[in-house]
């Protein structure tokens, strides 16, 4: 379980970094390093990627909480746990890449097998 809070923690600030360096790729390294007082409106990859960052940290402490429950609760189906963690990474994983991509519906169904492996997660708790 510790593997897979880990990896969702990284994959959470790949997306914040990841959406940081569409901004540098855009307006130069000197800038970025500058206090940023007034940027340019994101193009259209670096506001997706603010928002699947938006996005991600919305569901991020729901996804730590229950995975330290399943860590520290007695009677936890810890396999369960760690396969709901598991789902709600890779399905992150892939929801970062298709909602940078522009690719809608498909999006939306990753989305649902995150939440899916959140439930996971909550059912193996209880």
């Amino acid at each position: 379980m510790v593997f897979w809070i880990l990896a969702g923690l990284a994959l959470y600030l790949m997306n914040v970094f990841g959406a940081g360096s569409f901004l540098m790729l855009r307006v130069g390294p000197t800038a970025y390093m500058e206090p940023r007082d007034s940027l340019p409106e994101p193009g259209k990859f670096h506001a997706r990627a603010l928002k699947s960052a938006k996005n991600f940290s919305e569901s991020l402490p729901v996804f730590v909480v229950l995975g330290l429950l399943a860590l520290i609760v007695d009677g936890v189906d810890l396999e369960l746990a760690e396969q709901g963690a598991m789902l709600f990474v890779l399905a992150r994983l892939a929801y970062i890449a298709a909602y940078v991509a522009g690719v809608p519906y498909i999006r939306s169904v990753i989305f649902t097998a995150g939440f899916v492996g959140l439930g996971m997660m909550a059912y193996a708790v209880i």
